[in-house]
């Protein structure tokens, strides 16, 4: 099989051929059609060090394919099925960015007949992560704030916020507007407001800034789990560290079915050229849609 591989030390991960590793009873190979990119694989390609990594490790989080080989105990799953699913094991050595990926059945979701399988990678992550980062606002609804609300997490956190029965506004660049208007924002502003609402969900990662807007007492989700914020003014401050959850997941992408949250592709490139793409990447960070590796 062939994986991107990052040595620590070389800066540019490369396509490396190596072994395909053996099945697990309860876990599933995975023939991988598509696979996303985020700011994280470059992160770590260039320092394993900052972050703690193995010298050796494989990267991609999100991915979709088609079902190649089951294990034992594995249910609900069946070879040739179409599945996406999330690997979040950072120390890995061959990951989502590969020919294949073996994961647990229990990260995997079946990808509905009427969305592609590029849509359903450009889709996991950010589904998972706004849909986490919801939950741990816990009980109780009120005015809600999406940062990044044009963007893949903020626009499914607009999304899914106002199916949870919050009234939501949503923060993003000027001329991005339109984007979180279409997910279902009430309001689209484009500088922090004052602290006025009962919960923030920092999608767009501007920490402190975005915290500014939470009333005293209020609560607040970042996206940034390795910088944590200090409580203040009594709002209680939580960070998502998104996970694999098939079960969540097979529901985030019935509801992209339905056209109830936004799909968006920014470019695709063959894993040949997987260096390009983290470099392209790197210099448009603000990008609104999904950056996509195909196999």
């Amino acid at each position: 099989m062939q994986a991107l591989i990052s040595r620590a030390g070389d800066p540019t991960p490369r396509v490396e051929q190596i072994d395909s590793r053996d099945l697990g009873p309860a876990e599933v190979r995975v023939a991988v059609a598509a696979a996303g990119f985020t700011l994280y694989d470059a992160v770590a390609a260039a320092d394993h060090s900052l972050l703690g990594l193995p010298d050796v490790i494989g990267l991609g989080f999100d991915f979709s394919g088609t079902v190649a080989e089951v294990g034992a105990d594995v249910a609900g799953v069946a070879v040739g099925d179409r599945v996406a699913g999330l690997h979040g094991d950072v120390t890995a050595r061959s990951r989502a960015h590969a020919s294949e990926v073996v994961v647990p059945a229990s990260s995997l979701a079946l990808v509905p007949e009427n969305i592609t399988l590029e849509a359903a990678a450009a889709a996991t992550l950010s589904a998972l992560a706004a849909r986490q980062a919801l939950d741990l606002l816990g009980d109780g609804r009120g005015r809600l704030l999406v940062t990044g609300g044009a963007g893949g997490v903020g626009s499914w956190a607009v999304a899914l916020g106002v199916r949870d029965g919050w009234a939501v506004d949503a923060l993003v660049r000027p001329g991005t507007e339109a984007l979180a208007l279409a997910a279902g924002a009430s309001t689209v502003v484009t500088e922090v407001p004052e602290a006025s609402y009962d919960a923030v969900v920092d999608a767009g990662a501007l920490q402190q800034a975005a915290l500014a807007a939470v009333r005293d007492g209020g609560r607040f989700v970042g996206l940034k789990p390795g910088q944590p914020l200090a409580a203040e003014r009594g709002v209680t401050v939580a960070a998502v560290l998104t996970r694999p959850d098939g079960a969540a997941l097979a529901d985030l992408l019935g509801l992209a079915a339905k056209g109830h949250a936004p799909i968006r592709i920014a470019a695709t490139r063959p894993l040949t050229q997987a260096a390009d793409l983290y470099a392209a990447a790197m210099a448009a960070p603000g990008s609104d849609g999904r950056w996509l590796l195909i196999p």
